[in-house]
């Protein structure tokens, strides 16, 4: 009841928070942003510092080779994304109309018409119903376009500060958990210091991990893609590697503009982008995935796809991205919670022997055998 009073009290007085929320708000895209690079790249400077390269030194030689492939990317890569883009963005409503075209042809044939019956079910409905609800996807996308120009000024402070950010991390991450632990009794730095260990490493593995996956599964496509002939191979490509990031959602999501460019062009080419995306998804999961990832996470995939959807309802785009690290955080402190609170309440010991009872009936048979042992 205290608790409930507390959030109750708290709720009545939030506008006292808001300057914090500002606070956090303003900070949040950089730290998140930096906390992935630093990830990513930790590694690579431990690697040289090993070496007895001096760590700063080894930070700035990153940095530079990190803006050489920046500079050869928008040098190269971007013109060609940007014209295919560009161009998919023109064609895709002609796209999308080919389509609702030959459903509307499908649903006027013979057979259809002979399903129709046995279903009781208006296919016309339903495709005009299909067809509303794109429309609507398609309006509240451009219409949000507004919102995105709004934060262009937040995405350039996030850029511009996200690099001194990083280049902090770097150099001093190491020390980040040791300050941390000065904070907390004595008592408990022990336990904390090994929570604060395996979160780090479940953080890292699956951070690194999904970055190697995804851009695997963005050159096999790619290279797919140019076999069968897909137009558009490079953008679809780089989606699909981008959306790869969500596991289960993101590849059905890279998928649908794929099979719908596919289905206007031809139903040959239909069928050689399933065998392609099919063999793609087959080396992901039997060899990418086992060998990049591992078992670090120890998650189930449906706990997984469960953890991902509530995430994705409560917090949007960002819950959906950031669902599975933070819910194998929140594992890792929910096991040592359990296990301190198995150590100090005595009430998962071994069960005693004296408690346990012997059923009347087999008091009785222990007793008649032993009457006729004797």
């Amino acid at each position: 009841m205290l608790v409930a009073l507390d959030i109750y009290v708290l709720t009545k007085i939030s506008f006292v928070f808001h300057p914090l929320l500002v606070i956090v708000e303003t900070i949040a895209a950089p730290i998140i942003l930096a906390g992935i690079l630093y990830y990513l790249f930790n590694p690579i400077i431990d690697f040289l510092e090993r070496h007895g390269w001096h760590r700063g030194w080894s930070i700035g030689l990153l940095f530079l080779v990190i803006l050489g492939i920046i500079v050869l990317v928008f040098s190269f890569v971007i013109p060609a994304v940007r014209d295919q883009i560009m161009s998919l963005i023109k064609t895709f409503p002609t796209y999308w109309n080919q389509v609702t075209d030959k459903f509307n042809e499908l649903s006027q044939s013979p057979l259809f018409d002979q399903i129709k019956d046995k279903v009781s079910t208006n296919m016309n409905d339903i495709m005009k119903t299909v067809s509303d609800k794109g429309t609507d996807v398609l309006n509240s996308a451009i219409s949000s376009i507004g919102n995105v120009v709004g934060t262009v000024t937040e995405v350039v402070l996030a850029i511009v500060t996200t690099p001194l950010v990083l280049f902090y991390l770097l150099k001093d991450g190491k020390k980040l958990p040791e300050f941390v632990l000065k904070f907390l009794p004595v008592n408990s730095r022990a336990h904390t210091r090994q929570v604060l260990k395996e979160s780090n490493h479940q953080i890292s593995s699956y951070i690194r991990g999904q970055i190697i996956v995804s851009f695997c599964i963005g050159i096999l496509l790619f290279i797919g893609y140019l076999i069968i002939g897909l137009p558009y191979a490079l953008t679809l490509a780089i989606i699909a590697a981008f959306t790869s990031i969500v596991p289960y959602l993101g590849p059905a999501i890279a998928i649908t503009p794929a099979i719908i460019i596919a289905i206007v062009t031809s139903p040959w080419l239909l069928i050689k982008l399933i065998v392609v995306w099919v063999v793609v998804q087959l080396l992901e999961g039997k060899f990418i995935s086992p060998q990049v990832m591992g078992k670090s996470l120890k998650v189930h995939p449906i706990t997984i796809l469960f953890v991902i959807l509530v995430a994705g309802k409560l917090f949007g785009v960002l819950g959906v991205i950031f669902a599975v690290p933070g819910y194998a955080v929140l594992k890792v402190v929910w096991t040592h919670v359990f296990i301190w609170f198995k150590r100090i309440s005595g009430l998962y010991g071994e069960q005693p022997e004296s408690i346990y009872v012997q059923p009347k009936e087999e008091k009785q048979t222990d007793k008649k055998d032993t009457t006729d042992s004797n």
